[in-house]
């Protein structure tokens, strides 16, 4: 199994703006609105996109549900798509989005030829407070069938494990703040701390506040044969760790990376990744600011068989 996905789901920003009940838990929000906040958000979501096909990634691009929806540009939070056919719905912390989920996507990933053969429905799981945002809350490394999960209000540690129980995957918990300390804000989602690549892994050691969780975790990302790139707080807030490895034509490995958050990284960090993947740097900075997510936010990879 191919750790990285050669095909990914996209949504259209068509709703996009400030969401009050989400910045409650994610701190990278802004409060910015207006009339031109969607049109740029509508220029970068076209930048990633063409971004994606130029390096030969297959894209399917939808429609949001709800065109309303603040967050429906992030799909990755409410759904993923895996090797053997299965389509997982998550059980989102706020109502607007639990907006976002579609319940015809099968239907719709299915007319773009891919084949949907078991749907994991876990939305009810919020009736009893067990949220799990997708591949916000769960950064997986799918050949070693491992989930790395950032503890917060969006990702329950009873909710990891049950998942890891569902897909059969080893849970790695840990939990990681805005400042490094104790008593810091959790940092809302697993994939701003952290990004998993086929060998290596960019992760914001800084951000986690307890020594022996920060040793568990360098140990646990060594064992699954990947070298650990640290990132430091400022990269975090930059949208450092929120980047995506992608197989393009011929398999090429690419890493799609906000631009301002490959500015930020150091020459020793560039040459590092690049011993591994090519940088794709795109620039995003409305939808960061405003939406509190990144590149990788935006990009829900697509396992299924078919097409």
């Amino acid at each position: 199994m191919s750790h990285a996905a050669s095909a990914a789901i996209l949504v259209r920003p068509t709703g996009f703006g400030h969401d009050p009940g989400t910045a409650a838990t994610n701190a990278f929000q802004r409060p910015v609105d207006g009339p031109e906040v969607r049109r740029n958000a509508a220029i970068e979501f076209d930048e990633l996109l063409q971004a994606l096909n130029r390096c030969g990634v297959r894209t399917t691009v939808l429609d949001p549900v709800d065109p309303t929806a603040p967050n429906a540009v992030f799909p990755n939070n409410w759904f993923t798509t895996h090797a053997d056919g299965t389509l997982v719905y998550y059980p989102m912390l706020t109502p607007s989005r639990r907006r976002e989920r579609d319940p015809d996507l099968a239907a719709a990933l299915g007319r773009e030829g891919y084949r949907v053969r078991r749907t994991l429905d876990l939305s009810p799981w919020e009736d009893a407070g067990h949220i799990l945002e997708g591949t916000g809350s769960l950064v997986l490394d799918r050949r070693h069938r491992t989930a790395f999960a950032c503890l917060s209000p969006r990702t329950h540690a009873r909710a990891v494990v049950d998942w890891c129980g569902r897909m059969a995957h080893r849970p790695v918990m840990f939990t990681a703040t805005m400042d490094g300390t104790p008593s810091g804000q959790p940092v809302y989602h697993t994939n701003v701390v952290m990004t998993m690549g086929t060998g290596f892994a960019m992760v914001c050691l800084e951000a986690v506040p307890d020594e022996a969780e920060r040793v568990m975790l360098v140990r646990e990302i060594e064992s699954i044969g990947r070298q650990v790139i640290p990132i430091t707080l400022e990269q975090m807030h930059g949208y450092g760790g929120n980047a995506l490895e992608l197989r393009g034509t011929g398999g090429q490995a690419f890493l799609f990376i906000g631009a301002s958050a490959h500015a930020a990284l150091g020459p020793d960090q560039r040459m590092a990744l690049q011993r591994h993947v090519q940088p794709v740097p795109v620039a995003i900075p409305t939808i960061e600011a405003v939406g509190g997510g990144g590149v990788r936010c935006m990009i829900a990879e697509n396992f299924l068989p078919g097409a």
